[in-house]
Formats: C-alpha cells, structure tokens, sequence
C-alpha cells in the first residue's frame, strides 16, 4: 500500500509536467486541419519514415482511421516501453479523450509513409441519438464506426443516415452510391477522401470497380 502511494506521488508530478509540455493536436505539425465545423475536426496525419510527432494532446473524443500500411510506435508519458503498432488500411482505433485528454507521440519505425484521418468531436448534434443502421464495428458514447468490406460489385444493404456523419474512402475504388427514387452517383475515390454530411440521407454503396475496397462511416451519436 505505502509503496503504491510512494509511486503516486512520485508519477502524478512527471505526468502533469509531460502534459503541461504538449501543444495541441490541431497545432502538431503533422496534423493538417482539413476540415472543421461546429461539431467534428478531421486532421490529416502524415509521417514519413523515421519521422515524430511532437508531443500533443488530443482534448476530444476521437476516432483515427489509418490510411496506410505502416509500423508506428505510441510514447504515453508515464509508460514505457512505447507500445509499436503495425496499421493498415481501414483499421481503426477510438479513443475518450473529453474529461482527461490524451498525450502522446507518435514514431514512424517503418519504411513507409504513415497516414491517417483524425476525427474528433467538438460538439454532440442536439437530439437523441438513432437506432444503429447496421451492427456497428465499434461504439463509443459519441460515435459508431461502420466499415464496409466491399469486393468488386459488392453493396452494402441500404440505410439511413438520421445524425450527421463522415463517409471515408479508406482504399481507392470506384464507388457507387444509389439513392431511393433511381438517384445515383458514380465517382473514382482516392484513399483519404472524404464527405462530411449533415442531412438525413438514405443510401447503398457498391463496388463499382475491380478492385476490393473499404468505406468507413462515422456516425455521430
């Protein structure tokens, strides 16, 4: 017990410090504000090889979407060792950051150009939150994440988007989106893209090229 007091006292300093240190996220000049609005801001992250974040504080709740095969390693103040990652394409993490923030740096270790969408959230859109569209592949207090997997003709079921939410092209693809009444729209996307919609929309996404394919949706609750 005396020794877990002793520890305590001895980190809460260090860790005050460490995060006294740190800038903001939206400040980290890896960190590429491309869009930001009343409720969500989206950074584009990019780290070449051998390249380090700065030490930032991420002050809102925050899904990141990876964009790209790499191996990154996460230095917390107050762990050790930093823990390495191997990311992929589509694969993604969320993370509470409202009430404490979370500090960190990033290490590119690979060979390869890091990238990333970092989504957070600066205001919950008023009203209660909808009944999930389809089974969500990760749920948090402010988002759903959807990742929809599509081979080539692949579609999606169709549903409804009642809160405002980010459509991100994960790999490139030709995708297909229909809409009630014969509406469609058939476009080249590159992996990064993005589409931030406000309005209820009702859709099916198909794979309209012949290479697989990977759509995130990010839901706000």
């Amino acid at each position: 017990m005396w020794k877990f007091i002793l520890f305590a006292l001895l980190f809460s300093p260090m860790l005050v410090r460490a995060q006294a240190s740190a800038i903001p996220a939206d400040q980290e000049a890896a960190h590429k504000v491309v869009l930001k609005n009343e409720f969500v801001e989206v950074m584009h992250v990019t780290l070449a090889p051998g390249q380090s974040t700065m030490l930032h504080t991420h002050s809102h709740d925050r899904v990141a979407v990876n964009l790209s095969e790499s191996t990154v390693s996460e230095d917390v103040p107050g762990k050790r060792p930093p823990r390495t990652m191997v990311t992929s394409a589509g694969s993604f993490s969320v993370q509470a950051c409202a009430k404490q923030g979370c500090t960190h740096r990033v290490h590119n270790r690979g060979k390869t150009t890091f990238e990333a969408l970092d989504i957070e959230l600066l205001k919950r859109p008023a009203g209660p939150a909808a009944s999930p569209v389809a089974a969500p592949a990760a749920e948090s207090r402010s988002f759903r994440v959807y990742r929809w997997a599509l081979a080539p003709g692949d579609s999606t079921q169709e549903h409804t988007h009642s809160r405002p939410y980010l459509i991100i092209a994960a790999t490139p693809m030709q995708l297909l989106m229909k809409a009630p009444g014969g509406r469609s729209m058939d476009h080249l996307v590159k992996a990064g893209d993005f589409h931030w919609i406000d309005s209820k929309v009702t859709h099916i996404l198909t794979n309209n090229g012949k290479e697989s394919g990977l759509i995130i949706e990010v839901e706000l609750q």
